[in-house]
């Protein structure tokens, strides 16, 4: 019996090897023969991926989408969006129903080394927090000792909130729910205590509230978040191109390069490393088999990282999340791009 196991483990081992194999570098030529980016997103998250009125995702993960597709096509619109819980997204992924995971997930070891898949970037640091009721009282999470927690399945909150109550030897009971409308609603109704996330989520989720004001987000950050576009491993061409669509925002906000002068740095690059980033000098582009001016088509249809930010999560937006982590490098944060070159 335990031969058959081991023959069994070492031929599922084989079978996984063999798919990636194949799939290796195929993605990117069944992206340009379908003719857009099939995006794995979140299932309602204001400021990461949320449907207005019309049908129209935005949103900060949406944008990783649209840069990719820029990159891509030269069109920021050539992408479909599938909306995924927490539950269903890594399947998705798995099984080749969305070419990229853009969906506020959390970059483990566990997640990058054993499900098949591999992170490309952050594209917002975050941390789990705490939502309570202002009439609770609560000053700090220290607070929250025998609390009912709402929190959502099939994330990495349930495990990081049951080590945050044991490290400081308090009890609570998880009550469970599938998507997040649903574990606020439970807050709302006064079925839980507390509603635990990543304080991004916690931001966005107050003000899908009857009453937001009435809620606060508690102080503490029990955890490091770092979100970001996830790909299947196996294909480094896709990879490669997920990846630098991110950075091309960042490196392009270190440039001071944006949407609306873009066309004015084009024509005039600053330095070496600008004219690299906007396709004026080599051939970085072809490097990464895309058309040279491929950072030129991100910044000028999706914007630069602050861009994105700023409209999406930051003082633009209903959120007015501060830049926090998410700063550049030079400016307090650490969020940081290698140079095209």
């Amino acid at each position: 019996m335990k031969k058959m196991m081991i023959s069994t483990l070492v031929a599922a081992a084989t079978l996984f090897a063999v798919a990636n194999q194949a799939h290796a570098g195929t993605t990117l030529d069944a992206v340009k023969k379908k003719g857009f980016v099939q995006c794995g997103i979140s299932d309602g998250l204001p400021g990461f991926s949320y449907a207005d009125a019309s049908g129209k995702f935005t949103g900060i993960d949406v944008d990783v989408c649209r840069a990719v597709a820029s990159a891509v096509f030269g069109d920021d619109t050539k992408v479909k969006y599938t909306p995924l819980t927490a539950k269903e997204r890594f399947t998705a992924l798995q099984s080749g129903e969305v070419d990229i995971l853009s969906r506020n997930t959390t970059w483990t070891s566990s997640r990058d080394a054993s499900m098949g898949m591999v992170f490309a970037g952050v594209n917002y640091y975050d941390g789990i927090g705490f939502l309570t009721h202002k009439k609770a009282g609560l000053k700090s999470a220290k607070d929250l000792d025998g609390a009912t927690v709402c929190i959502q399945a099939g994330t990495d909150t349930e495990l990081n909130v049951a080590d945050y109550f044991k490290a400081n030897k308090m009890q609570f009971t998880p009550v469970t729910f599938d998507r997040s409308d649903e574990s606020a609603k439970a807050l709302e109704s006064g079925r839980c205590d507390t509603l635990s996330s990543d304080q991004s989520q916690l931001y966005a989720l107050r003000i899908k509230l009857g009453k937001p004001d009435d809620y606060v987000v508690l102080p503490e950050v029990i955890s490091k978040e770092p979100l970001g576009p996830v790909v299947r491993r196996g294909d480094e061409d896709w990879f490669t191109i997920v990846k630098w669509s991110l950075f091309a925002m960042l490196d392009a906000e270190e440039m001071g390069v944006n949407s609306k002068n873009v066309d004015q740095m084009a024509a005039s690059p600053a330095t070496p490393d600008m004219a690299h980033l906007l396709g004026k000098e080599g051939n970085f582009g072809e490097q990464l088999k895309l058309p040279n001016d491929w950072a030129y088509k991100i910044v000028k249809q999706v914007g630069n990282y602050g861009e994105i930010f700023d409209r999406n999560v930051g003082a633009g937006s209903e959120l007015k999340i501060k830049r926090g982590l998410n700063a550049l490098w030079n400016q307090g944060g650490i969020q940081y791009a290698p140079p095209v070159r």
